[in-house]
């Protein structure tokens, strides 16, 4: 006969990667009064595929119904209900050893972070500030150069050959000291028989002024004679005549000393031409000949004809040289003070002032020259030297208001002027524009606010969005 008796069905089914079983009482109906064995095999194995308390509670509610069961079913599918203790205690020390290694592993991992983490960059920072600066109003700006009022290139008299130089370049030298010397050997053989010959003349003097001396005194015994009519009037005669020869041939001889006497001086003067001397106290700022070579006043043509031994340059006598456009050449007036700054040191502001218009215009280039003198001269300073200059007004200008900022928070990145602004712990790149700067500040013209901070010092590889932590001062 038929009859309900209540069963185990176990609903399998997979939710996030995990298992999980329900137990819901279903009827089974058995007709004819039993089980087929293939269905509760089907149950007892869907059981076992659960967990091992689902196993449980199924073999407990067929243990009840046991008789309800067909009385042919082998005792292999009654003991598949059975929960098998043995593996479930294998498993748990090894299910146990591989969580406590997760955990370790997972400390480990968070220790190292938190060690090897990136910690952040430590700067110094500026406050920056708002300034109101006073000043003269500039009318004109206007480049030149750096000239000298006296520079010479030293040559010689003569022509001849370079014996010894005695400077180089950058050497400070004296007036009238000795640059080199030339070739003088011609010249003192000449010299030696000039004096030779102005030795003669004075012995032929000598000798002139003894017979003279002779004939005068001759002279007078013969006129004492004559007076007494002893001599004749030709005895008389011829020793009037022998003194006069004499007194003639003393004279021309004395000319010829004289003559011999600058012909010594000549030869002496061409020696001193020889010899090469500073027409003022400089700088030798070029040398352009060596011992050996033959040097020249004037261009003999070719190469190895020298026309100077040097270039000497008064570093006293600087001054800046202005080609100022016609245009603006009325902004320009004699003592007008100007603010000079030198290219090869562009923060070193140079106070001048203006010392005169050349009163000539270049046509071709429509410009005017002005010259402008320093104030104070300064070693630095050089000849050639690149030069910018701003005029100033002869009145100060409106009072004007400036952000300035050290010149070591500026930096320099694909050709543009930087700084680095500290906020909320992190920096920000900003791009700047300059304008006028002194020698530890800088004026920004653009970029920056009063009161943001920037980075005065840092790391040369700060990047934007770093974070950063302010030194303490």
């Amino acid at each position: 006969m038929g009859f309900e008796p209540i069963g185990v069905f176990e609903a399998l089914s997979t939710r996030r990667g995990k298992r999980w079983c329900e137990f819901d009482p279903l009827r089974i109906r058995v007709s004819s009064g039993s089980f087929a064995v293939s269905t509760l095999e089907s149950i007892l194995l869907r059981v076992e595929l659960g967990n091992p308390s689902c196993l449980d509670r199924a073999r407990k509610t067929l243990f009840a119904h046991r008789h309800s069961l067909p009385m042919s079913l082998e005792k292999k599918t009654l003991e598949s209900l059975r929960i098998d203790r043995s593996s479930q205690a294998k498993r748990s020390p090894l299910i146990w050893l591989l969580a406590v290694i997760a955990v370790v592993a997972a400390g480990v991992a968070a220790v190292g972070w938190q060690l090897n983490r990136p910690k952040p960059a430590t700067v110094r920072t500026f406050v920056v500030r708002e300034t109101t600066t006073a000043g003269q109003k500039t009318l004109l700006n206007a480049s030149g150069y750096v000239t000298a009022r006296r520079e010479a290139t030293v040559s010689s008299k003569v022509t001849g050959k370079v014996m010894e130089i005695l400077i180089e370049e950058g050497m400070k030298v004296a007036e009238n000291q000795i640059l080199a010397r030339l070739d003088s050997s011609n010249t003192k053989a000449n010299l030696d028989l000039a004096q030779a010959q102005q030795a003669a003349a004075q012995s032929a003097i000598h000798e002139t002024k003894v017979r003279f001396d002779e004939a005068h005194r001759e002279l007078r015994r013969i006129t004492d004679l004559a007076k007494e009519k002893i001599a004749t009037q030709a005895d008389l005669d011829r020793a009037d005549a022998e003194v006069n020869s004499l007194k003639a041939r003393l004279e021309r001889q004395q000319v010829e000393v004289s003559v011999a006497e600058r012909q010594v001086a000549l030869w002496q003067q061409q020696m001193e031409d020889a010899v090469i001397r500073a027409p003022f106290a400089g700088v030798v700022t070029s040398k352009n000949a060596q011992p050996g070579e033959m040097i020249s006043p004037i261009s003999a043509g070719g190469g190895f004809t020298r026309t100077g031994i040097c270039t000497l340059v008064d570093m006293d006598s600087l001054e800046v040289e202005i080609d100022v456009s016609e245009s603006y050449i009325n902004r320009v007036e004699a003592n007008q003070p100007v603010e000079a700054t030198l290219d090869a040191y562009a923060d070193w502001k140079i106070p001048c002032k203006v010392i005169a218009i050349i009163p000539t215009a270049d046509r071709q280039k429509a410009t005017v020259k002005v010259r402008v003198g320093f104030e104070k001269l300064d070693p630095r300073i050089l000849p050639q030297m690149g030069i910018k200059v701003a005029f100033q007004g002869s009145k100060e200008g409106e009072p004007a208001k400036g952000i300035v900022i050290p010149k070591g928070a500026v930096r320099s990145q694909d050709g543009q002027d930087i700084v680095f602004v500290m906020q909320n712990g992190r920096v920000e790149r900003r791009a700047i524009t300059l304008g006028s700067s002194g020698s530890a500040d800088v004026t920004v013209a653009a970029g920056l606010t009063a009161g943001e901070r920037v980075v005065l010092e840092g790391p040369e590889n700060l990047t934007p969005g770093a974070a950063v932590e302010e030194t303490k001062q």
